[in-house]
């Protein structure tokens, strides 16, 4: 019952009318729902940039663009619902002016199950392109006797319904957040989940708890400040339907996590999405580094202005982005004991009780990473593998390519899980083999650089076509990453 979030980087070359190259933009993302006593569906949305699509002259003389859409449902070779259409942007009058985005929101009724999800999209205006293609495993797991969790579905914005249309759900018109974006001009996060069969659990005049929390991406720290707790009357269905004032939220990467507790405050559901908030004029509380008394602890037994470096710049693959841009600042700096201060806030923060510990066990991944991925120029926690080593742990599996014809040397890294994700993975290539600096070009991680076309990175050494809707090479003796990537052994 995830909600994901995709990115497609659509990079079609076009003959827009606006007579300058264009590159489409679109994005999909996803959420699973349950109608209680009748079918479970997947809820998708889909948005592309209309700046990013070539706008053709209608009879009249104004400007309109069409994207051609195919959604197919795929269980092993049988199709199990689809959808194909043409989405429509608004008429405008200057193609030139068109700083908005299109919007549409499809339903697909569904058993449970796993489902392959085909996407297929094209600018129909720019037919010299092929249509760019992508598949998603989405899983359906709704059951009839437990209290469960629906996705949760970021809201732009949301009123009363005055008539049901494809967005509304219980009375309310719901418009979609499909980037899982929120800029500086955005202060209010929305959202809407179900609760479901808490009647069976509860009882039907029982009660019940949920709380709902913003936590740090990168620690899943809750931050108190964004905690919510609301008691609520057990139904067949709940409804979840609230906002959060972001205004002072930081920079960085975060989940937002809806929980359901019984009486007893024992977890019985718990579901969370991904967003990105970007707030540069909300810094850093200084005066929360300030309070912090290192008396008696192992960051105030450390004088040594050079550790206390080493310490504040190798914390920055499982920092957020807040705490990395403090800590490099400070780092530069000779403030030994606000140094002692951050450190051991940091670390206290990840586990209260014995944070000297924590820390401890980091840095002796630390010590791996440096010995394995340091460069001329880098320490291993600077680099790629460094830092994803260092955020996720050692992956499950590895497949190293040093020296496949075709192609740059390449490793390609599977974690079976990471968090509630699975089967992820994560690209390197080194374009010099001098320098053992292996650059990250593609994950399918969530929070991670994605590009649909890394193949063409790995490939680049011997292959760089003049069709830039390609995403690999044609197949050629010897060329095994797909293949690496789909089936890691």
């Amino acid at each position: 019952m995830k909600r994901r979030f995709i990115l497609l980087f659509l990079l079609l070359a076009s003959i827009a009318v606006q007579s300058q190259d264009k590159q489409l933009r679109a994005y999909l993302s996803y959420a699973t729902f349950d109608v209680p006593g009748q079918s479970a569906y997947i809820e998708t949305y889909l948005a592309a940039e209309a700046g990013s699509l070539v706008f053709k002259q209608l009879d009249d003389g104004q400007y309109q663009a069409a994207i051609g859409v195919t959604m197919i449902f795929m269980q092993g070779d049988s199709v199990r619902s689809f959808a194909k259409y043409e989405l429509k942007s608004p008429v405008v009058a200057n193609p030139l002016e068109t700083s908005f985005g299109i919007i549409d929101q499809q339903r697909f009724p569904l058993r449970n199950g796993t489902y392959q999800l085909n996407l297929e999209i094209a600018d129909l205006n720019n037919p010299a392109q092929q249509a760019f293609s992508t598949t998603e495993e989405i899983t359906l797991d709704f059951r009839n006797e437990e209290v469960q969790l629906s996705a949760i579905q970021l809201v732009e914005r949301f009123e009363k319904s005055s008539a049901e249309s494809m967005v509304t759900k219980n009375g309310y018109d719901l418009i979609p957040l499909v980037y899982a974006y929120y800029p500086p001009s955005m202060h209010q996060l929305h959202f809407y989940s179900e609760v479901y069969h808490a009647d069976k659990k509860f009882g039907p005049l029982g009660k019940f708890l949920v709380s709902y929390y913003i936590e740090a991406f990168e620690s899943q720290n809750k931050m108190q400040e964004y905690l919510f707790r609301k008691r609520i009357d057990a139904r067949e269905v709940n409804i979840l339907l609230h906002s959060i004032d972001i205004s002072q939220l930081p920079s960085g990467n975060y989940n937002l996590a809806v929980e359901v507790r019984d009486q007893k405050n024992e977890l019985i559901a718990i579901n969370k999405v991904f967003f990105q908030r970007n707030n540069p004029d909300v810094t850093f509380k200084l005066n929360d580094i300030t309070s912090v008394n290192v008396e008696n602890t192992f960051t105030g037994r450390i004088s040594s202005p050079d550790t206390l470096r080493l310490m504040l710049r190798c914390i920055a693959p499982i920092a957020t982005e807040t705490d990395r841009d403090y800590a490099y600042n400070l780092a530069e700096s000779s403030d030994i004991h606000t140094m002692q201060q951050f450190l051991f806030n940091f670390w206290q923060n990840r586990n209260s009780i014995e944070p000297e510990k924590a820390w401890q066990r980091y840095y002796a991944e630390v010590k791996k990473v440096i010995a394995s991925y340091s460069t001329q120029t880098k320490a291993g926690y600077n680099t790629d593998r460094g830092r994803v080593y260092l955020k996720y742990g050692p992956p499950n599996h590895i497949v190293e390519s040093y020296s496949e014809p075709a192609a740059y040397p390449y490793e390609i890294w599977h974690y079976y899980t990471l968090g509630i994700q699975r089967n992820k993975r994560f690209v390197f290539v080194a374009k010099d083999n001098v320098t053992n600096d292996f650059a990250l070009i593609h994950s399918d991680a969530i929070g991670e650089l994605s590009n649909y076309r890394w193949q063409l990175e790995v490939y680049k050494r011997t292959w760089d076509p003049d069709n830039i809707d390609a995403t690999g090479p044609d197949d050629a003796f010897g060329n095994k990453a797909y293949d690496f990537y789909k089936n890691p052994r």
